[in-house]
């Protein structure tokens, strides 16, 4: 449920913001701005607007397959603290895939970011922690499981972010993807023994 309002929300000011240059401007991430200006609803507002289409129907694929799988793992496990766990997921996402990229842009007027790409990529990595072996579709052809494709996501975007040779914000999406894999530990330590056996359950 929270996953359709997100997707639904995100889309609409994302093709608002395809039309109106001006409130694109205003939802941006700017850590400038964020920091000398104290416009800090940038660090989530950004997270609901994207660059163009491509872009915009990447996330939200993404979140549609896996924000549905999560929020029912969260009922089974959280009960009815659900929605505000699930929110928390999100938001939380949004907010740590943003540390690196605050600190080292805050004084640059000219770096901007869109996308829910932290967010997204936390909601997949907590995926993969409660359900490692489920396999997921590299280019949506090749499959491979969930654990090893975040091990090979993980190494991927550090080695870019070293790089640093496109305008992809892939620090965001490493951090992003750390914090969704940590999340379920930090509310519920003991579903860190639900991983261990989930992982090992291969090898028995």
């Amino acid at each position: 449920m929270v996953t359709w309002i997100i997707i639904g929300i995100t889309t609409a000011l994302s093709i608002m913001a395809f039309q109106n240059e001006s409130l694109m401007e205003k939802m941006q991430f700017n850590a400038a701005r964020i920091i000398h200006q104290k416009q800090y609803y940038r660090l989530i507002s950004h997270a609901f607007i994207h660059i163009g289409w491509t872009h915009l129907i990447v996330n939200m694929m993404v979140l549609f397959f896996f924000g549905r799988a999560v929020e029912q793992y969260f009922a089974y496990f959280f009960l009815n603290k659900t929605v505000l766990y699930f929110i928390s997921l999100y938001v939380g996402g949004i907010l740590v895939s943003n540390i690196w990229g605050l600190i080292k842009h805050q004084n640059n007027y000219y770096y901007n970011a869109v996308g829910a790409s932290g967010a997204v990529s936390a909601v997949l990595f907590s995926f993969i922690f409660l359900n490692p072996w489920e396999k997921l579709y590299l280019f949506a052809i090749i499959p491979i499981p969930g654990i090893l494709f975040g091990a090979g996501y993980l190494i991927y975007s550090y080695w870019m972010s070293k790089r640093q040779s496109d305008n992809v914000a892939h620090d965001a999406h490493f951090l992003g993807a750390v914090f969704g894999f940590l999340f379920p530990v930090l509310l519920k330590p003991s579903l860190f023994n639900h991983f261990t056996d989930q992982l090992f359950s291969f090898f028995r």
